[in-house]
């Protein structure tokens, strides 16, 4: 009995690490047709673990800014730089840019929104670990859950 109860908890753990670290159904790959206009992954940003986040890409869309990424890390300083001139540090906020920094798409024009730091931090750290195993170039779609 011990060990029936033991091999459950330990599947129950390690579905449970896997939905935490990986997601389920977060990250998929799609067919390329057209480079300029589909996108080659597509990433579920989980709005229930990062709610404000969600909420900024969510209006940044409705807006008019891209929901596509194109993935390109060294362009991020310059990007960021770009996207928070003129928009002041707030004590207790975060500065959130959408499109990301990450992106080509990002820097001068991204929507920026003050949001707390756990939320944005967060939201920062999954978005990098989702997309560790892609190159730069790759164009991602966002699709908020």
């Amino acid at each position: 009995m011990k060990k029936k109860l033991l091999s459950f908890i330990t599947v129950v753990l390690l579905a449970t690490g896997m939905y935490w670290f990986k997601g389920v159904d977060l990250l998929t790959k799609t067919p390329q047709e057209n480079p300029s206009s589909s996108a080659q992954v597509t990433l579920h940003f989980p709005s229930d673990r990062y709610p404000e986040t969600a909420q900024h890409i969510k209006e940044a869309i409705q807006t008019g800014k891209s929901s596509v990424c194109t993935i390109d890390r060294e362009g991020a300083e310059q990007n960021r730089k770009h996207s928070l001139a003129g928009v002041p540090a707030r004590k207790g906020y975060d500065r959130d840019e959408w499109p990301m920094a990450m992106c080509s798409e990002g820097g001068k024009g991204a929507n920026v929104k003050y949001i707390a730091p756990k939320d944005n931090r967060g939201a920062g750290s999954w978005v990098s670990h989702q997309l560790d195993e892609y190159e730069d170039g790759t164009r991602v779609k966002f699709v908020v859950k």
